[in-house]
């Protein structure tokens, strides 16, 4: 497991870096909504639709509504700033059913699927449209940074978790998490700005407002994580799918994302 695990990072990691760096926004887009329309499947079993018509269903709706989103956002610029406010609405919600569903208070509302569905497009959909926003107006280096400032954030909760983890984050929700590795997320992605600032030589306060920028960006991203646990454990399954060797499925990797996209782009628009 761990061998199939490192071997599809190293083929994957250095294939994205090098879309994001040197394909047109467009191009990625289209390679983002592939992306997105496998999470769609991955999430469309996850809210109970379990015939291939239904699961097809869930995924042509995703990818009609994405078109039709994307046309309407293209009209004015100020739109997107206005989804991108309505997404991050949604996560403050998303809390708090985590918070309730920690307490064993909102249980049975959850197993509707029609309620998992229209989740589904609150999660996936701002997360395409974040990333694609962020590498046609920022650039492919702010996109990268993104990315990397998750991947460390998750690695720090990791190791931090294993060695010094007592404290329990949510049990009920995902019991592997503690309050040890948020700490080891803050910290390594606080220490990963610091080099980015050296290395873009932004000036304060910009420099100041994107290190809390990058603290809440992280504790975005642990949200979207534990949204998808909550789910996957109502389900009763562990991987979203088997499509990555060693890692799972789409949403598996992306999960954090889905949270911390569309947080970071509004914060970012109001810092550059």
């Amino acid at each position: 497991m761990l061998k199939q695990r490192i071997l599809t990072a190293l083929i994957l990691i250095p294939l994205v870096v090098l879309a994001i760096l040197y394909l047109p926004t467009t191009t990625l887009m289209l390679l983002f909504a592939v992306v997105l329309g496998l999470a769609a499947w991955e999430w469309s079993r996850i809210a109970g639709w379990q015939e291939t018509a239904g699961q097809l269903f869930y995924v042509a709706a995703m990818a009609l509504i994405l078109w039709d989103l994307n046309i309407f956002l293209m009209q004015q610029a100020d739109r997107m700033q206005i989804f991108l406010w309505v997404a991050a609405a949604w996560w403050l919600l998303a809390l708090f059913l985590v918070w309730q569903y920690q307490f064993s208070k909102i249980t049975q509302l959850i197993n509707a699927r029609w309620l998992k569905s229209l989740m589904g497009f609150l999660i996936l959909l701002p997360t395409w449209f974040a990333l694609s926003h962020l590498h046609q107006s920022r650039g492919g280096d702010w996109l990268l940074f993104l990315l990397v400032l998750i991947w460390t954030a998750d690695s720090g909760a990791y190791f931090a978790g294993r060695r010094w983890g007592k404290h329990k984050l949510a049990k009920r929700v995902s019991p592997g998490k503690t309050w040890e590795g948020v700490a080891g997320a803050v910290v390594s992605s606080l220490l990963l700005t610091l080099l980015w600032l050296w290395w873009s030589n932004l000036a304060m306060p910009a420099a100041l407002w994107l290190l809390l920028l990058s603290v809440l960006t992280v504790l975005a991203s642990i949200l979207g994580d534990l949204l998808e646990s909550l789910f996957k454990r109502q389900t009763g399954i562990k991987d979203s799918s088997q499509l990555l060797p060693g890692h799972g499925g789409i949403l598996d990797r992306i999960d954090s994302l889905t949270a911390a996209a569309p947080i970071f782009v509004l914060g970012l628009g109001f810092i550059l």
